[in-house]
């Protein structure tokens, strides 16, 4: 997610926030809060500025603190983390309210709920792209890489894309897109369809990967495995999560994340492009749709990013 965009007419800072540097001042002089704990401070209202475009921070209202704590959570920060930052942003705001800088403290009306959570982490499609790439062209790299997309394509659940066969999979035909058919939860079974880069992907790994390491007339031959191991047996749930992590890492990744990170960035990424809830709700699985509902925070924040973007009267202040 992008920092807020800047107000018309005003143009971003360069350089560290004045009104910033004079509330750390505070902190040094008349607090005597030590060079550990101001270098604290200093970072989260850095992150704090980073999201703002550089506008002045003292302008930041209550919905733009809103949605950089929203942000937060969404790229991973632990709740106590978020606490703190938010702590920091309180101070700054206090202070710059005591010293007649602003009329109204906006930190009132923002909340640090625990309800926050329950909102998916996901990828952006940059870092989805950073991670489909990172694998070789080694067998197992191959093997990896099919993984990877065939997770971000279908959104499959982790033991679901492990516990594929070959019987499974259902390759394009003319018009018809290629599929996968699953058991999900409850032991219900659906058709997921996958897109052309993930078939020529899988295409590449059952010509060429696979067969490297099956081998010919042993024991591993006939493995009906999809995703098979080099001893020829299906992939654990625990051992694709260590392959996600590498690759992530190898990807340069800056945080951990684990495989349902990818079936988030699915669900993601069709509903910032247009899908409807229902037809996300049966590629899912899901048993209903409210926990697919969980997904329109993406639209919601969009909008309203979109909204203030490019209203004219979206902010006081603009033209």
């Amino acid at each position: 997610m992008s920092g807020a965009a800047a107000r018309p007419g005003r143009t971003p800072r360069r350089g560290p926030d004045p009104r910033a540097e004079e509330f750390l001042d505070h902190l040094r002089v008349e607090r005597r809060l030590s060079a550990n704990t101001l270098d604290a401070y200093r970072r989260d209202l850095g992150k704090l500025d980073e999201f703002s475009g550089k506008r002045p921070l003292a302008d930041l209202d209550t919905g733009d603190l809103q949605r950089f704590l929203t942000h937060l959570h969404r790229r991973g920060l632990a709740f106590r983390s978020i606490q703190r930052i938010t702590s920091a942003i309180r101070g700054a705001f206090a202070f710059w309210q005591a010293e007649g800088l602003i009329e109204r403290d906006p930190t009132e009306g923002i909340t640090v709920a625990r309800a926050l959570p329950g909102l998916p982490r996901y990828l952006s499609p940059d870092e989805v792209e950073r991670l489909l790439a990172a694998p070789d062209d080694s067998p197992l790299g191959l093997r990896d890489r099919a993984m990877l997309e065939m997770l971000y394509a279908t959104g499959l659940r982790v033991s679901e894309l492990v516990g594929l066969r070959t019987t499974d999979v259902v390759a394009a035909r003319d018009d018809t897109p290629g599929y996968v058919t699953v058991i999900g939860k409850g032991d219900k079974e659906r058709i997921v369809p996958y897109g052309d880069v993930a078939a020529a992907t899988l295409e590449v790994w059952m010509a060429e990967g696979r067969p490297r390491i099956v081998g010919e007339g042993g024991p591993r031959a006939g493995s009906s495995w999809l995703f098979v191991t080099i001893r020829g047996g299906a992939m654990t749930r625990q051992r694709f999560w260590q392959i996600v992590r590498t690759r992530g890492e190898q990807a340069g990744i800056p945080r951990r994340f684990s495989p349902h990170v990818l079936r988030h960035s699915f669900a993601t990424h069709l509903l910032e492009r247009g899908a409807d809830l229902r037809s996300l709700q049966q590629m899912l699985g899901h048993a209903s749709i409210s926990t697919t509902q969980i997904y329109t925070h993406v639209t919601e924040e969009r909008l309203r990013r979109v909204y203030d973007q490019h209203h004219p009267r979206a902010r006081r202040g603009g033209s």
